[in-house]
């Protein structure tokens, strides 16, 4: 029952080339660096990710884009990172672009066991008809297109089939966590977190706070330990290692006098 492993860099060490990883966060919140980063070191390529953007600032999943170890990605959002535009539009990896909530529940069906599942979303559009690029060929064309999904009427309305994602691993951030792998995630950085933890196979989770069982009120548990197979304990630096996406001020329009 203790998952707990020594190291990141241990915690990885089965992650051959070509795996599928399920990865948490958002932005830069609830990221698993540490983890990521020993997959840099490990030297681990043709990566199929899942999460819902790909790094920021040189940061999380960003450094394994720079390193060219990613092949594929299926996320909502890849907005503000030039070096993931560059390399999609010149043909070096393949995306599957898909709405945000159908990426959330893409993920949480398949922990679930839910093979498929009906959603409106994308109805109309091409993630329902087919012809979304996947891949550029490099010269303005497409390599690879997206196929036509199945489409069918409930009461009225018509909905588009969406398969669930599973993948080899799960790399997820949590706050707190206990040896048997319950995890409890800070506030906007549970984010795709949870959901990313149920669709991996083999699901290892970086804690800034290990704890011992029994010390998590089951009540306050957001992912249960069913679903992690393994635990890093963070250092007090990683842990403390939290940075700004887009950091933003309002200057004060009529700042009062001393003494005023």
């Amino acid at each position: 029952m203790d998952k707990v492993v020594a190291s990141a860099a241990r915690a990885v060490a089965d992650v051959a080339d070509g795996a599928s990883i399920a990865v948490g966060g958002f932005g830069l919140s609830g990221v698993p660096d540490a983890l990521i980063g020993a997959l840099r070191e490990k030297g681990t390529g043709g990566l199929h990710v899942v999460s819902n953007n790909c790094g920021a600032q040189d940061s999380g999943l960003a450094v394994l884009l720079a390193a060219g170890r990613i092949s594929r990605v299926t996320g909502s959002y890849i907005g503000g990172n030039k070096e993931f535009a560059r390399q999609y539009l010149a043909g070096e990896l393949e995306l599957e672009l898909i709405p945000q909530g159908t990426l959330a529940e893409r993920l949480r069906a398949g922990g679930a066991g839910i093979p498929a599942f009906y959603t409106p979303a994308g109805v109309g559009t091409l993630v329902a008809e087919g012809g979304m690029p996947w891949r550029h060929d490099g010269n303005g064309g497409v390599a690879i297109a997206s196929p036509a999904k199945e489409v069918r009427d409930f009461d009225g309305t018509p909905y588009v089939l969406e398969r669930s994602i599973r993948t080899d691993f799960a790399l997820v951030r949590a706050a707190k966590g206990d040896r048997h792998g319950n995890l409890v995630f800070n506030k906007a950085a549970r984010n795709f977190n949870p959901l990313a933890a149920m669709a991996g196979r083999i699901t290892i989770a970086e804690v800034e706070e290990l704890v011992e069982p029994g010390a998590i009120d089951p009540d306050h548990v957001h992912l249960p330990g069913i679903f992690v197979q393994r635990v890093v304990a963070l250092t007090p630096e990683q842990a403390a290692d939290k940075r700004i996406e887009q950091r933003t001020v309002t200057a004060r329009t009529n700042p009062r006098k001393e003494g005023s």
